[in-house]
């Protein structure tokens, strides 16, 4: 199974990649964001129970997100592969996904960071924020704290991976197409290696 985790601070491109990945790998893709809001809207326990946390303003624990992905895996056992957007975030969660894919008799093939200029993301987020309307990509000191957050936070995620052999930085500025024409090579270096 081809399982990719795709990283990157906000307004990396995260979301445009995803998007060529799925059509040309024919992977699932799978948000944290999206699976969560799926599993609120079916009214499923992990849902509801999810939906009481963030009802009160508080983050839904890593063991409901795990729970997630894991009936997210069961529901698509003959799927070629999953896209990780969003996810993990720290390295309990990295940890705690490879002991789930594990159980699931997968792993993670690698991890692709695209890698964008704090001053490059402010402009793009903020660019984002006048055509899509998400408050949060309309103030510049929040979005400079999301940033700052994602680095300070999110970044020793990709130790993890570099430690594991996984991890693989591309320049995140340039032309779409050349980013992901980056990313293709990359991800066909671990399906050969997955044949293997």
């Amino acid at each position: 199974m081809l399982n990719i985790v795709l990283f990157g601070p906000p307004g990396a491109g995260k979301g445009t990649q995803s998007q060529k990945l799925i059509d040309t790998y024919h992977l699932i893709h799978l948000s944290t964001g999206d699976l969560l809001r799926s599993e609120i809207a079916a009214g499923t326990e992990l849902g509801l129970r999810a939906k009481g946390l963030m009802d009160q303003g508080m983050l839904v624990p890593d063991e409901v997100v795990i729970g997630m992905i894991d009936s997210k895996l069961k529901e698509n056992k003959d799927a070629v592969g999953f896209i990780f957007d969003g996810f993990p975030r720290t390295v309990k969660q990295a940890e705690s996904l490879d002991v789930l894919l594990d159980q699931n008799n997968t792993a993670i093939s690698g991890m692709i960071a695209l890698e964008v200029s704090e001053e490059e993301l402010t402009k793009r987020l903020l660019l984002r924020g006048q055509t899509s309307g998400r408050p949060d990509d309309q103030n510049e000191e929040l979005v400079r704290k999301r940033v700052q957050e994602y680095n300070t936070k999110t970044a020793p995620v990709a130790g993890y991976y570099a430690n594991q052999g996984k991890y693989h930085a591309i320049n995140g500025i340039g032309e779409i197409e050349a980013i992901f024409t980056e990313i293709c090579d990359i991800i066909d270096s671990y399906a050969t290696q997955l044949k293997a």
